[in-house]
């Protein structure tokens, strides 16, 4: 069959502890899978997991740091057996110009730095790690292994000003690769599948945005070289680069301030919901031909400068 369903399979999901993360691991749950939360120790992830059930556990870590990218997989093994589908959530969004003219004022440097790490470095800690574990994996009958969905964003695409995001992407992908490689390959030669998330920020970088437009764009570049890279081991790599979603965060926004961001979509004219993203999570994992692409998902938003 060319889609399987998630009942039974293993995922991983970063920054699954709130927003667009826990909404993804709350719908891989309700269709059976079994999800390991990954965020940082200092998160309520352990709340999380508790609140969740019995098919979900925590596992702490900073994914800018590949021991702990690491050590989380090992959990994850230990407890599962396998990894199936690695999920890149995990993010930052500092708003900043590098240097402030009226104020004559040099932005905050690390920062950037901070924002690179997490959101690129980051992806790449997890996708090696998580091929790693790919390796395990018997291939399927379409050769596959398993997948990494990334989260890009939107400001890859229509960055605006003031927002900064890798290494954390990358310890994971690493370390969940290597648990991958434990799987065996099921009816279409797939071992695992990593999915990160970017933003449209990616695309549409608006005033401000330099740093975080350029982590995420990072992260939509890094996808089909990946993909490429993991072919023959039967891991899929995918990014998701959503657009405005009604997570925590957005509801501390005054309602003005709402409004305003709902008018710039064109249809539905809305805010994304949280489960919506979670069920395109789901479908990547379960349509094995879906493999190194960026998908924009923001009702056809485009920012403005």
């Amino acid at each position: 069959m060319a889609l399987r369903s998630v009942k039974g399979l293993v995922a991983l999901i970063t920054g699954g502890a709130s927003g667009l993360g826990h909404a993804t691991a709350e719908h891989l749950l309700k269709h059976g899978a079994k999800v390991a939360v990954l965020d940082l120790p200092s998160s309520n992830g352990a709340d999380v997991a508790k609140q969740l059930g019995g098919d979900c556990i925590f596992t702490p870590a900073n994914v800018t740091v590949a021991q702990d990218v690491k050590g989380a997989l090992a959990e994850v093994k230990k407890k599962f057996g396998r990894l199936d589908a690695a999920v890149n959530c995990a993010g930052i969004a500092p708003a900043m110009k590098l240097y402030n003219m009226k104020k004559k004022r040099m932005g905050d440097l690390e920062t950037v730095r901070k924002t690179l790490d997490i959101n690129v470095m980051g992806y790449i800690n997890v996708t090696a790690y998580a091929a790693e574990l790919f390796a395990e994996n018997e291939k399927d009958d379409m050769g596959q292994r398993g997948v990494i969905i990334n989260t890009a964003s939107i400001a890859a695409f229509d960055g605006q000003s003031g927002q900064i995001n890798v290494m954390g992407y990358i310890n994971v992908t690493a370390y969940a690769a290597e648990l991958f490689a434990e799987n065996e390959k099921d009816d279409m030669g797939q071992r695992g599948v990593v999915i990160n998330t970017a933003s449209i920020a990616a695309f549409d970088g608006q005033s401000g945005q330099c740093a975080y437009s350029a982590s995420k764009g990072a992260i939509c570049g890094m996808t089909l070289p990946l993909a490429r890279d993991f072919a023959d081991d039967g891991i899929r790599v995918m990014t998701i680069a959503p657009g405005i979603f009604d997570t925590p965060m957005m509801a501390a926004f005054p309602d003005k301030v709402r409004n305003f961001l709902i008018a710039l979509v064109p249809n539905p004219k809305r805010f994304g919901i949280p489960d919506e993203y979670g069920a395109l999570v789901r479908h990547i994992i379960e349509n094995r031909y879906l493999n190194g692409e960026v998908i924009r998902f923001d009702g056809a938003l485009r920012m403005p400068a």
